[in-house]
């Protein structure tokens, strides 16, 4: 079976040479334990980054949790499911936040995983060219490791782990760059939470230092912080985006430094890579073919 389905995605990825080259960056944003903001930071990273002029889609793919709707504050009709069980082609499904910025709902429930078949992957190929026009996909992941979640940090280009203070979080955190390591040579660190800017340097430093000890190939890069704040538990409840509900607010100020950081960081590493890159792939043709060794 997972021979079949990795022989027809060669297949698939091939015959997209027609299509225009796209250079989609796809960035996967993840944690290691639930509960430390990670699909708020993903939204709000998402309209931040749009904010600036880029072009960006966002994939709830924390299959079990899939909230970005909600924290969008939309109403989607259709998820990722209603594709796959073929009830409505994919561009039904991929939701416009504004021009240029794009939802594309997961659902919350492991029915999804039934559909990974190549007929349906083909026709998601075939149906969703608005989405090679985009500059980031940012992935929201489910928490922890393993499972569908791998595959998805394992072939994206830039992985961001969401952490806090609690020293459960910092274990699982751990555990999760430690596993990710082994394929990736830099990994950004976001701390949400924290009680003041010195405190989220030092969680950062605390995990950074581990990490040099017993990982020393490993790059851990530092993006920023979020401060813990009623700005961000009061736009939760609404069902909207702090980044746009408080403009002038320290969360939004905070995140802006984080993008920052991100785009900065996202320049050094793959600067040299854009003239490299085969002028003959589509953006989810080549993020396919990175995933065939974990289908």
């Amino acid at each position: 079976m997972q021979a079949h389905q990795a022989s027809a995605l060669q297949k698939l990825v091939q015959s997209q040479s027609k299509r225009q080259h796209s250079t989609t960056r796809f960035v996967a944003i993840t944690s290691g334990k639930g509960g430390v903001g990670k699909s708020s930071i993903s939204a709000n990273l998402a309209y931040a980054l749009w904010k600036r002029g880029k072009k960006v889609a966002v994939f709830d793919a924390d299959i079990g949790l899939a909230n970005l709707d909600l924290i969008f504050g939309v109403k989607t009709p259709y998820n990722i499911l209603h594709a796959l069980k073929g009830e409505v082609g994919f561009n039904k499904v991929v939701h416009t936040i504004e021009q240029g910025l794009y939802l594309i709902p997961g659902d919350s429930g492991d029915e999804i995983l039934k559909y990974a078949n190549t007929g349906v992957l083909e026709r998601f190929v075939e149906e969703s060219d608005i989405l090679d026009s985009i500059e980031y996909m940012l992935i929201d992941t489910g928490a922890g490791i393993g499972g569908v979640t791998q595959r998805f940090l394992d072939a994206s280009d830039m992985l961001i782990v969401v952490t806090m203070r609690d020293p459960s979080a910092l274990t699982d955190a751990y555990a999760t760059i430690k596993l990710n390591a082994k394929s990736k040579d830099d990994i950004a660190l976001i701390i949400n939470m924290a009680q003041s800017p010195k405190e989220a340097k030092a969680v950062y430093e605390r995990i950074r230092g581990v990490a040099l000890e017993r990982i020393p190939s490993l790059r851990l890069h530092y993006l920023g912080f979020l401060a813990q704040s009623q700005v961000i538990s009061q736009a939760t409840r609404a069902r909207e985006l702090f980044y746009k509900a408080q403009p002038l607010s320290p969360p939004k100020i905070q995140l802006d430094e984080i993008v920052g950081q991100l785009l900065a960081l996202e320049s050094k590493l793959f600067s040299m890579e854009q003239n490299m890159l085969p002028q003959s792939q589509s953006a989810l043709g080549s993020f396919l073919k990175r995933m065939l060794g974990y289908l």
